[in-house]
């Protein structure tokens, strides 16, 4: 079954120092190793800062682009990883290996379907 791990970060004020920008490097790294090994990660990335946002919709048949996110928040959607587990508890578990769930939180939920070779399939 796949999972989206949805990772949320606080807004940052200002940039990181580069010492804690690193130690948070090294952290993600050793993370997707250690997914990668147990041979359960199907993707992974981190986004931009919020600030880069641009959120699409169509009301009334009408294009309505909007500069930043949908929600006004202390919180950022900050990356994605997407693991293949048999069950919500394996999900669970990856996920609370994430490094941001000690300082921001991880939103895991169950795909409903994905792309393969372009065309949408049932999550199995």
């Amino acid at each position: 079954m796949r999972y989206t791990l949805l990772l949320h970060y606080p807004e940052m004020a200002g940039e990181l120092d580069d010492e804690t920008l690193r130690a948070g490097q090294e952290a993600f790294a050793s993370y997707a190793a250690t997914l990668h090994a147990a041979g359960v990660l199907v993707s992974a990335e981190v986004l931009q800062q919020s600030h880069a946002t641009t959120t699409v919709r169509v009301v009334d048949g009408a294009l309505r682009v909007q500069d930043g996110p949908f929600a006004d928040s202390k919180d950022q959607l900050g990356g994605t990883v997407v693991v293949d587990v048999a069950d919500l508890d394996a999900a669970i578990g990856w996920a609370s290996q994430a490094p941001n769930a000690t300082w921001g939180a991880v939103e895991v939920r169950p795909g409903a379907t994905h792309v393969v070779d372009g065309r949408w399939v049932p999550n199995a």
